[in-house]
C-alpha cells in the first residue's frame, strides 16, 4: 500500500489524544493540518525529527498549519516521549486498533506493523493537499519538505 494521494478525501479514522479523547476526521475541518507519522517514541530518528520540527513550529503556525505526531505507541509513551524532548507538538495514538489510521492513510509499514515515516498535509476542506512517505522508517524528512509543500498548496 502507498501513501494517500494528494486530492484524496481524508478517510474516516480515530486516533487518541494524549488525554484519551478521540481525534477524528472532523477535527481536521477548517484548518491546515500536518500529520507526521513516525514509527516509535524514543527512537533516535524520531527524536531528531521532533526536535527539528519543534524549532520551526512557530513558523508553521504563521503559515496557518497545525502539526501533530502520529504513531502506534500508547498515549502514556507518547506523553513521556514528548516531555523528554521538551516539545509542545501534540501526539496522537494509533494504538487501538493498532495501526488502523496509519493503514487508512497508507502509512503503515507492514513488515513491522508500525507507522512508516510519512507526512500528510490536510487542507481545511478535509482533502489531502500533499503527502510524502520515506522508503523505510529510518529516513528523516527535513522541515523544508513541509514548508515547500505548504508554499505549493492552494491557499
Amino acid at each position: 500500500m502507498s501513501i494517500i494521494a494528494a486530492g484524496s478525501d481524508v478517510p474516516p479514522f480515530t486516533l487518541r489524544r494524549e488525554d484519551g479523547e478521540p481525534f477524528t476526521r472532523d477535527d481536521l475541518a477548517g484548518r491546515t493540518t500536518v500529520l507526521v507519522f513516525y514509527p516509535s517514541a524514543f527512537s533516535s530518528v524520531c527524536t531528531d525529527q521532533f526536535q527539528i520540527y519543534q524549532e520551526v513550529l512557530e513558523d508553521l503556525a504563521a503559515q496557518g498549519a497545525t502539526l501533530y505526531g502520529v504513531s502506534i505507541d500508547q498515549t502514556d509513551s507518547q506523553v513521556a516521549f514528548r516531555e523528554s524532548l521538551r516539545v509542545t507538538i501534540p501526539m496522537l495514538s494509533d494504538a487501538h486498533p493498532q495501526g488502523a489510521a496509519s493503514a487508512a492513510f497508507g502509512a503503515l509499514f507492514e513488515p513491522t506493523g508500525v507507522s512508516n515515516r510519512a507526512l500528510v498535509i490536510v487542507g481545511p476542506d478535509q482533502k489531502v493537499q500533499w503527502s510524502w512517505e520515506g522508503e523505510h522508517p529510518g529516513i528523516l524528512p527535513g522541515a523544508n519538505l513541509i514548508f515547500d509543500a505548504l508554499a505549493a498548496s492552494p491557499a
